[in-house]
């Protein structure tokens, strides 16, 4: 596994999802400064990258859902997305200014499209962001070009094809799971994953168990009802993503794994 200071935590990881607020103003700057305030050093956020490459923290990849933008990021420049606000308020932040805002922070970094790849890796090199974030995306091929650009390993979690293999390994006999597994998951250091896609489990004891024997985290997304929480701390997971920051952290408090 790679060890840079992004797993440097004494317990499981809590990750706030797009940052955390109320009033739905995700991935802005309020959103992460309240997560920061409840006392968060993990942030999870998505990029893309504008027809002029400058890259931005936002989730989708019209600016339609959540501002009172029109039209898709990567065929716009930064002038004309910088005039779209969150919730009608709030500009849409830059990757690079949120690194400079918060240096004690983690940042989770889902790569939404081929090409945030390069101007994302021309962020983490000049801000020298290699040792706190954890760079990911559903697509292997995005994360891996990201990674080979890279001057400095980062931690870097699975996408959807690799964490497909590694399932199907994970319920191999045991004499054969150990091999599998690893092999599987030979280039990522961990799984970000939902508890089920498309009907499957993809979270049980088994497949807990078959990541730690590997030596690979577990995170798990996005979980925002208490419960649940409990659930998947019980089977040992090693992080939790949730829009419900405040939900999490008093779970983690109640168990005495909030540090």
């Amino acid at each position: 596994m790679t060890r840079t200071a992004y797993l440097d935590h004494p317990g499981p990881i809590p990750l706030a999802h797009r940052g955390f607020n109320r009033d739905g103003w995700e991935n802005s700057m309020t959103a992460f400064q309240s997560a920061i305030d409840l006392g968060f050093r993990y942030l999870e956020t998505d990029v893309h990258a504008t027809s002029d490459g400058v890259l931005v923290a936002f989730h989708d990849e019209s600016l339609d859902r959540v501002t009172d933008g029109q039209g898709l990021i990567p065929r716009m420049p930064w002038a004309q997305v910088s005039q779209a606000r969150i919730g009608g308020v709030e500009e849409i932040p830059r990757l690079e200014v949120m690194l400079d805002t918060w240096p004690e922070a983690r940042f989770n970094i889902d790569i939404k499209s081929a090409g945030a790849i390069g101007p994302l890796v021309r962020v983490i090199e000049r801000a020298r962001a290699h040792d706190r974030v954890c760079v990911t995306s559903f697509s292997d091929a995005r994360r891996r070009e990201a990674l080979r650009r890279l001057t400095r390993p980062v931690v870097t979690s699975a996408g959807q094809g690799v964490t497909a293999r590694f399932r199907l390994a994970a319920q191999s006999g045991p004499r054969r799971r150990g091999k599998q597994v690893t092999t599987a998951l030979r280039d990522a250091d961990g799984l970000q994953v939902p508890v089920a896609f498309r009907g499957i489990r993809v979270v049980t004891e088994q497949t807990v168990a078959a990541a730690h024997e590997a030596g690979k985290f577990v995170h798990v997304w996005t979980i925002n009802d208490a419960d649940e929480m409990h659930r998947l701390l019980d089977l040992g997971v090693d992080g939790l993503v949730s829009d419900r920051a405040d939900v999490l952290k008093a779970v983690l408090t109640e168990r005495d794994q909030w540090f």
